[in-house]
């Protein structure tokens, strides 16, 4: 998509944070008819002027998802960035016969690149990411907000027993992360300029429909789930609980675990997920089809 790219509008540590943030609101949001012809466009004829506008449309998302990592100590412009390539690498994989938007699809694109980036940004990755050290990681901070936990310095014993009990952590684990992520958090009710007008928060207020509305919407939402669940049906039952328990849990059991637990080799448990995910696929695809026949 390099040639797509060129003309996003780019951002770097010493940029305008503002002036970004007013150059990427000039891109229309799409119609949910009209994104899907140009991923057509760009999935079946390389179309990267499609490609330029399905990643344009969605940058504000971008930088939705980017303004609730600031807390981790790095420049809103590199996690910015970082999401922006998330967002490319999703429109180039993204595939609008599976019946789903792309603002749901490329969520985790974005939020996988930015975690990435924070990750390696951290000396936390020179000790070791397992995945209990991660999802404290990126959880501590959403817990200690819903606990009203917002004292300096150590947490008190109640609310570090509590967090190690839900994250199934040690505790001192808990402590030793709190301490790692302190520092202060850069309000959304700043002001973004020397005069004191505006806020952090005056960008995100759109009169349009935001991409987070239009992907909660219940009615698309439900339709997906049966789509899942009905999708889930075509495979057998150890196809399923593999694949479940490989790539629909947050934290996912290895591939050793698994052997053991079916007294297979681990490539023979990397093949059955993998074969399972392709008629998942497959499913969904059909599913999908039949859908937008029956309501054309």
């Amino acid at each position: 998509m390099s040639n797509a790219d060129r003309n996003i509008p780019t951002l770097t540590p010493e940029g305008n944070l503002q002036r970004y943030l007013d150059e990427i609101r000039k891109f229309p949001m799409l119609e949910q008819n009209e994104e899907y012809m140009l991923a057509k466009r760009w999935r079946e004829h390389d179309d990267r002027g499609a490609a330029h506008q399905l990643v344009t449309s969605h940058l504000r998302l971008v930088a939705k998802i980017a303004m609730g990592y600031r807390g981790y100590g790095l420049p809103v412009a590199e996690l910015i960035s970082e999401g922006n390539v998330g967002m490319m690498q999703a429109v180039k994989r993204f595939d609008p016969d599976r019946g789903f938007r792309l603002a749901t699809y490329a969520m985790w694109w974005i939020r996988a690149a930015i975690q990435e980036y924070i990750l390696h940004s951290w000396s936390l990755v020179k000790m070791g990411t397992t995945a209990a050290q991660k999802k404290l990681f990126f959880n501590l901070r959403k817990i200690k907000g819903r606990l009203q936990a917002f004292e300096e310095g150590d947490l008190s014993p109640e609310n570090v027993k509590q967090i190690s009990e839900e994250l199934d952590v040690p505790e001192q684990d808990v402590v030793s992360m709190n301490r790692r992520l302190a520092g202060g958090d850069n309000s959304l009710n700043a002001p973004l300029r020397a005069d004191g007008e505006g806020e952090w928060q005056d960008w995100l207020e759109d009169d349009s429909e935001s991409h987070e509305t239009m992907i909660a919407n219940t009615e698309e939402l439900s339709i997906r789930r049966e789509m899942l669940e009905e999708a889930m049906k075509t495979l057998n039952d150890r196809e399923r609980r593999i694949l479940t328990e490989r790539r629909l849990q947050d934290e996912p059991k290895t591939l050793e675990e698994l052997s053991q637990e079916y007294d297979i080799s681990r490539e023979r448990v990397r093949q059955i997920e993998v074969r399972a995910f392709e008629k998942l696929q497959k499913a969904m695809k059909n599913l999908a089809l039949e859908r937008r026949l029956q309501s054309a």
